[in-house]
């Protein structure tokens, strides 16, 4: 059954992020040959239609207004109502990130829509676009289909390939009027606590820290392995409460959720907690000085070991599989 599917493409200082090419390839899927619509609402993002386009949109409708230049719930839910009242999809997908969890429960409650939430995986089995979400912090899946009304579903980053880029794709770019009114919330000021470099969500290594790297200091060796591989930082919650690093690193089930290629523990003891935010990462390395660690019963591989020892080594070896390649 062919499908009209809307996807809302995240901006970020005036990129789109990652996630909006897989929720691109997860609506088309969902679209089984239907048209694939890509949404972008803001001050200045037309400019970015094309990369949508050129990433596998059919088309893409423009929400531009200067009242939408930094997100708010109620500015982009009225901008993604809009469209979806213009276009009347089947489907609506968004990505699984800060944005995407506030905006589309609010979307979903003014449509009376049902939503799945956090989906790493859709398939067509008998007909019917199944869902798979993980469930009790990640220790079990369950699979979904939506029986009526508006397929509407959130994916989580790093889980569902994007669409090969194809420079040679065309489509229409529309605009589309919408009076942005009765904002609750005005945004003066954005105070950044990330860290530069490579968004940690979306990343494809993450080289994460625990209590043992002992001190703020202790994570510039995993800072300077996360730079050769081309990676990001993150932490245990132990090591964020201890101040040896920022809240804005804590990976785990009050902290970020992440699904890297390749996730490097050092100095991470394996606290439940901690294992629901990185369990479904594709490969796991854990570095301890504990051969009892929890960390490894979920690791691929583990090394016994003091990471300030280990990590360096590593560090060295990769560089010169670089120099080499």
């Amino acid at each position: 059954m062919a499908r009209k599917v809307l996807v809302l493409g995240e901006v970020r200082d005036g990129q789109l992020r990652n996630v909006s090419y897989e929720a691109v390839g997860a609506a088309k899927t969902i679209a089984e040959g239907g048209e694939v619509v890509g949404v972008l609402l803001g001050a200045s993002v037309s400019s970015l239609a094309v990369e949508l386009i050129q990433n596998g949109a059919d088309r893409v409708v423009v929400v531009e207004n200067d009242k939408l230049a930094q997100y708010t719930s109620d500015g982009y839910a009225q901008g993604v109502l809009a469209v979806i009242e213009s276009e009347q999809p089947e489907g609506l997908v968004i990505g699984h990130t800060s944005l995407g969890k506030d905006l589309s429960p609010r979307i979903a409650g003014k449509l009376s829509s049902g939503l799945i939430s956090d989906v790493t995986s859709i398939e067509v089995e008998g007909g019917n676009i199944v869902f798979t979400r993980p469930i009790y912090s990640g220790k079990a899946f369950e699979k979904k289909i939506v029986t009526d009304g508006l397929i509407f579903a959130t994916v989580r980053p790093n889980n569902i390939a994007p669409l090969e880029k194809d420079e040679s794709r065309t489509g229409d770019v529309s605009t589309l009027s919408v009076d942005i009114k009765d904002l609750r919330t005005i945004i003066k000021e954005v105070v950044r606590k990330a860290t530069e470099g490579v968004d940690l969500s979306e990343a494809k290594v993450v080289v994460a820290g625990g209590r043992g790297v002992k001190s703020e200091d202790g994570f510039e060796p995993l800072k300077e392995l996360a730079q050769v591989l081309g990676g990001a930082v993150g932490a245990s919650r132990g090591a964020c409460d201890a101040e040896y690093c920022d809240y804005s690193l804590q990976i785990g089930q009050t902290g970020k959720v992440v699904t890297p290629d390749l996730y490097i523990a050092c100095g991470i003891s394996g606290a439940i907690q901690h294992l629901a935010g990185m369990s479904n990462s594709k490969v796991i390395v854990a570095i301890n000085k504990d051969p009892e660690a929890n960390i490894f019963n979920v690791a691929d591989y583990g090394i016994v070991g003091d990471l300030f020892e280990v990590v360096p080594m590593l560090t060295e070896e990769f560089k010169k599989l670089k120099v080499n390649a």
